[in-house]
C-alpha cells in the first residue's frame, strides 16, 4: 500500500475561494468589510514571512488589512497600547499578534489583552473555554486546519480511535478537544500520547487517525503504525539547506516508511500549514459577521 496524499495546499485553496465568495457577499449585503490587523515586534525572519503571507492572503481575500511593526526593544506597555488601540477600532474585526514575542514582553498578558470576539487565534481563555464546552465562537487556527483536512479528505471520525501525540496548548489539547465533540467532522475516541506516555507504539499502533505534533523529527515509524491509518504530520523541523540556500524541511513522522503503511498521510511542508493561514481567514470572517446587526 501506497497512501494517498492528503494535498493542503489543494484544500487551503479550495476553502479560500469560499471565503473569498461570502467575503463580496458580506460587503454586498451588509456593507462590511472583514478587517485584520497583523502586529509583529521585532524582525525575526520566520515572523515577518509569516505575517507577509497572512497580510497578502487576507488582501487576496478582499480584507481590509493592517499591518503593524514595533523595534525589537519595544516594552510590554508599548504592545498593549497598540492592541488596545485595535480592540476599539470598529473597522478591525480580527487581531492576531505574532508569536514568540521578545523576553521583555508576558505573552499570557498580551493574549488576554485581546478582545475575546476579536481574538481570531482563540487563544483568548474565554475562547479556550468556549472550546471545552463545545461552544466556540472561533477554533483554533492549526487545529481547525486538521480538522478541515480531514473531513474534505472524506476520513471517517465518527467512532475512530484517535491518537494524538502531543499535549501543547496550541495544537493537541484543542484537536483532542474538538474531535471528541458531538457533532460532524468529530465524535471520535481519543487518546493524547506526550512525552511520560509508556510504549507510545502501543498506543499509536491502535490509530484509526494519527495526529502527530511531537515537535522532533522521524518521532513515528513505520513499525509505531497499522496498515490504512490516516496521518496528520504537524511537525515542520529544519534540517538543513538544499542547494539553492532554502531551509530543508521534514515533519515529525518518516514519511518514506509510514507513507507505504498508511491509506492516507498529509505532507511536509504542503500538509498542514497551508491551512493555518486559511483558518486564520475563516475566524476572521466569522468575526465579521458576527458584528451583523440583528
Amino acid at each position: 500500500m501506497t497512501a494517498r496524499i492528503i494535498d493542503g495546499k489543494l484544500i487551503a485553496a479550495e476553502i479560500r475561494k469560499e471565503l473569498a465568495a461570502e467575503t463580496a457577499e458580506l460587503k454586498a449585503r451588509h456593507g462590511i468589510t472583514p478587517g485584520l490587523v497583523t502586529i509583529l515586534v521585532g524582525e525575526n525572519p520566520a515572523s515577518v514571512s509569516y505575517v507577509t503571507g497572512k497580510s497578502k492572503t487576507a488582501m487576496e481575500l478582499g480584507f481590509h488589512s493592517v499591518q503593524e511593526t514595533l523595534p525589537a526593544s519595544s516594552t510590554e506597555a508599548d504592545l498593549l497600547a497598540l492592541v488596545a488601540k485595535y480592540d476599539e477600532d470598529p473597522a478591525i474585526h480580527g487581531i492576531l499578534v505574532q508569536l514568540p514575542l521578545p523576553t521583555q514582553i508576558d505573552e499570557q498578558r498580551v493574549l488576554c489583552a485581546i478582545r475575546p470576539d476579536k481574538d481570531v487565534d482563540a487563544f483568548h481563555p474565554v475562547n479556550v473555554g468556549k472550546l471545552m464546552l463545545g461552544n466556540p465562537d472561533f477554533l483554533p487556527c492549526t487545529p481547525a486546519g486538521i480538522q478541515q483536512l480531514l473531513i474534505r479528505s472524506g476520513t471517517p471520525l465518527d467512532g475512530a480511535e484517535v491518537v494524538v501525540v502531543g499535549r501543547s496548548n496550541i495544537v493537541g489539547k484543542p484537536i483532542a478537544n474538538m474531535l471528541l465533540q458531538k457533532g460532524a467532522g468529530a465524535n471520535a475516541t481519543v487518546t493524547i500520547c506526550h512525552t511520560r506516555t509508556r510504549d507510545l507504539a502501543a498506543h499509536t499502533r491502535r490509530a484509526d487517525v494519527l495526529i502527530v505534533a511531537a515537535g522532533r523529527p522521524n518521532a513515528i515509524t513505520a513499525e509505531m503504525v497499522r496498515e490504512g491509518v490516516v496521518v496528520i504530520d504537524v511537525g515542520v523541523n529544519r534540517i538543513g539547506m538544499t542547494d539553492k540556500g532554502k531551509a530543508k524541511l521534514c515533519g515529525d513522522v518518516d514519511f518514506a516508511s509510514v507513507k507505504e503503511k498508511a491509506a492516507a498521510i498529509t505532507p511536509v511542508p504542503g500538509g498542514v500549514g497551508p491551512m493555518t493561514i486559511t483558518m486564520l481567514m475563516r475566524n476572521t470572517l466569522r468575526a465579521a459577521k458576527l458584528r451583523i446587526p440583528k
